[in-house]
């Protein structure tokens, strides 16, 4: 996939807990690992928008686009 999420990334400047992040946004711990560990097929804009509130962040910190080859 082309879409590279560096939730992770983001996470461990911020140094939050995934615990904590579920928590703060609102969504299961289970939910947060699936986007974290790449495997989300989609992300909805009101968990995005919860994510860069929480971590002080703009959209493009968490999500990056890699060309395929």
């Amino acid at each position: 996939m082309a879409i590279i999420v560096n939730l992770d990334v983001v996470m461990a400047r911020r140094k939050i807990s995934a615990g904590d992040l579920a928590t703060k946004i609102g969504i299961t711990p289970a939910n947060l690992s699936v986007l974290k560990n790449q495997k989300a097929k989609a992300i909805r804009f009101s968990t995005l928008d919860e994510l860069c509130k929480a971590l002080d962040c703009q959209p493009s910190d968490i999500l990056e686009y890699r060309k395929e080859e």
